[in-house]
């Protein structure tokens, strides 16, 4: 058994968010469950609050898929035809950025004191990086024994989990610019000061006092970082707007 991870990065045709939120919450988990190896699944929102706000961000939400896969020759594939109900049904817009990507785990969740496990996430980032060629174990090595406990220690980052682009993967097949898969989970309700302190302390300006290790030369700079936020079980207001719990604390919405 190994474990693997399905991203679906996806935006949804306007007006239709909550359709897909219904579709995703209710029959797509009930199919989700009858999958071989299938762990759990939640679905994300991107957010303005960004640590390289300059890259774009072409998807809207993405879907995280978690397996324990005896043969994901057979298994990964499985999940194709699940997601395709979506895409034919037009609950997934036909802008041509929708990607499906499967990367193999090097682990599960290694987590910091920051993690509160009796509450769920608010949030996770995705890096869809790459090292440099040639530099592949020195890579590894900085990211496990080093920047990986840097950065799931800053406040509102709990915990990461690592994996590279798996040979299987699930039609439509695209070009994935990030061999290298990094997954950062967050409890937060301040992602902006979460976000502004990681930037501080790989500046060695960090208030705390907290200063990260210059970065590996082995990583590359061909990389995107992305910021969501959970939506899964969320409920839509008309005009897409997610929102999740007490109403009393949205203005103008309770």
């Amino acid at each position: 058994m190994a474990l693997y991870t399905t991203i679906h990065l996806h935006n949804v045709p306007a007006g239709r968010e909550a359709e897909y939120a219904a579709w995703f919450d209710g029959p797509h988990r009930a199919a989700l469950s009858r999958l071989r190896g299938f762990i759990t699944t939640d679905r994300y929102e991107v957010t303005p609050e960004q640590v390289m706000p300059d890259i774009p961000q072409p998807w809207r939400f993405v879907s995280i898929y978690d397996f324990d896969l005896p043969s994901p020759e057979i298994d990964v594939p499985a999940l194709g035809p699940l997601v395709a109900e979506a895409r034919d049904t037009g609950l997934v817009a036909n802008d041509e950025t929708e990607r499906l990507y499967t990367y193999r785990l090097f682990g599960d969740w290694k987590a910091s004191p920051n993690w509160r496990r009796s509450e769920p996430l608010s949030g996770v980032s995705i890096i869809l990086g790459n090292y440099v060629i040639g530099r592949y174990a020195e890579y590894q090595k900085w990211y496990e024994e080093v920047h990986s406990v840097e950065v799931i220690n800053v406040p509102g980052h709990v915990a990461m989990k690592r994996g590279e682009l798996s040979p299987v993967q699930i039609e439509p097949r695209h070009y994935c610019p990030g061999d290298q898969f990094v997954l950062c989970a967050q409890q937060t309700d301040d992602l902006l000061f979460t976000i502004k302190d990681f930037s501080a302390r790989a500046r060695g300006v960090s208030p705390s006092g907290v200063a990260m290790q210059p970065r590996s030369a082995s990583g590359s700079f061909a990389r995107t970082v992305h910021y969501f936020r959970k939506v899964s079980g969320a409920k839509f207001w008309p005009g897409g707007i997610a929102y999740a719990g007490d109403l009393s604390v949205y203005p103008g919405k309770g």
